[in-house]
């Protein structure tokens, strides 16, 4: 069985500088980047994040925002209503609370419109160092694969499973590489096992290998 040591050395030779792939020159926008990232992929947020963004160049702007003209800059995302919505929302609470800034503050974050816990992460991880590990669909696939969670654990249980097994300075590191080995190698399908060092450890690829 290879060790969470052994994972953290083979993902810091694969993914060695790993960072987020969602585009933003300003706290605001990473924050609201990653609640319209729910559902859809970073590739697909930028491109809407880069009219957005312009068009509506802070959150000023952002708070008076016309919640039609934002439904259609975003409509390639999955919910656009609902972002739209959140977006405008966002932008007014930060102005109105906050002074526009970010704050290093869970609860409020949380407290948001279409900001839960994984967004909240990683925008703290981000923006403050903080040590948390967001779990999205690649980070929980790579998970139960590699044993460290179960098939029917949901996201908080994964996420404190992994907190107890990495060391809380390797956290912010390895909640990234886990993102991108699960989105460019250990895909949801056709993953790369061959050329894999995890695949004995993995449930994925010792399933195949028996069929």
């Amino acid at each position: 069985m290879i060790t969470m040591n052994e994972v953290m050395n083979y993902l810091d030779r694969l993914i060695p500088n790993p960072v987020c792939e969602l585009e933003f020159h300003k706290d605001y926008e990473l924050l609201i980047a990653v609640m319209l990232s729910a559902q859809t992929t970073d590739k697909r947020v930028n491109m809407v994040t880069r009219v957005l963004f312009k068009k509506y160049p802070n959150l000023e702007a952002l708070s008076e925002a016309d919640i039609e003209d934002v439904k259609q800059i975003i409509q390639s995302l999955g919910t656009y209503h609902k972002k739209a919505s959140n977006v405008i929302l966002i932008a007014q609470s930060l102005l109105k609370e906050q002074d526009g800034k970010i704050p290093n503050d869970r609860t409020y974050l949380e407290s948001l419109p279409g900001v839960g816990r994984k967004t909240t992460n990683v925008v703290l991880s981000i923006l403050y160092n903080e040590p948390c590990i967001a779990v999205d669909t690649h980070v929980s696939r790579v998970s139960r694969r590699l044993g460290f969670a179960r098939e029917n654990d949901d996201v908080l249980i994964i996420e404190k499973k992994l907190t107890k097994k990495i060391p809380k300075d390797s956290l912010n590191k390895m909640h990234h590489q886990l993102v991108l080995f699960g989105r460019y190698y250990c895909k949801s399908i056709n993953p790369s096992c061959e050329h894999c060092q995890l695949k004995e450890m993995c449930k994925f690829y010792n399933k195949k290998k028996k069929r």
